[in-house]
C-alpha cells in the first residue's frame, strides 16, 4: 500500500517534470502492467476524470509503438503528449526525419510526414485516453493466446463538452 502512494507520487512528478502536466492521481486502474517484453504501463485515472496512460522502458519506443500498445491494450487515444517545452515535437522529427529521406524536397506538408512522425522516440510516454473499447483493458502475456489478456474491467468513454 505504501509503495503505491510512492508510486503515484513519482508518476505526478514525471508528468509534471517530462510532460510539464499537473495531474493529481485518483484512482489507478492498472499499475505496472507489462505492454511488451521491456516497457509497462500504469493507466490512472485523474481528479478531473480524464483517464491517462503512462508507459515506460528500458529501451528505447518510438511514437508508432506507443500506438500500437494502446491499440493493442484494447484503447483509444485522444491525444499523445509531447515533451515539455516542445509542442510539435513529433511534427519537428518527422521533417528532419523526411529530409533525411527526400534530401531535395523542402516544406513537406503533414501528408508527407505522417509516416516519419511515428518513428519519433517517445520513451517515456504520457497519453490521454478517449475511450476504453469493450469495458476491458489488455496486458501483454507471453503465455496467453495472442500475447494479450484482460488486464483490468474498466468502462470510460470522454464526453467532449463545450
Amino acid at each position: 500500500m505504501e509503495q503505491e502512494i510512492y508510486d503515484d507520487i513519482a508518476l505526478e512528478q514525471i508528468a509534471k517534470n517530462k510532460f510539464g502536466l499537473e495531474v493529481d492521481i485518483d484512482h489507478v486502474v492498472l499499475r505496472n502492467a507489462p505492454v511488451n517484453h521491456v516497457a509497462k504501463a500504469t493507466l490512472f485515472l485523474t481528479k478531473k476524470k480524464q483517464l491517462l496512460l503512462y508507459i515506460g522502458g528500458t529501451s528505447k519506443l518510438s511514437l508508432g509503438e506507443v500506438q500500437k500498445i494502446v491499440s493493442r491494450m484494447g484503447l483509444k487515444a485522444e491525444l499523445y503528449m509531447p515533451p515539455k517545452g516542445q509542442p510539435n515535437y513529433f511534427d519537428e522529427i518527422g521533417k528532419q526525419k523526411f529530409r533525411a529521406v527526400f534530401p531535395g524536397r523542402h516544406n513537406p506538408s503533414l501528408d508527407d510526414i505522417r509516416y516519419y512522425r511515428t518513428l519519433a522516440p517517445y520513451n517515456p510516454a504520457l497519453i490521454q485516453i478517449h475511450e476504453v473499447k469493450n469495458g476491458e483493458v489488455y496486458q501483454f502475456d507471453t503465455d496467453a493466446s495472442g500475447n494479450w489478456r484482460v488486464g483490468a474491467r474498466f468502462a470510460y468513454r470522454r464526453i467532449k463538452t463545450s
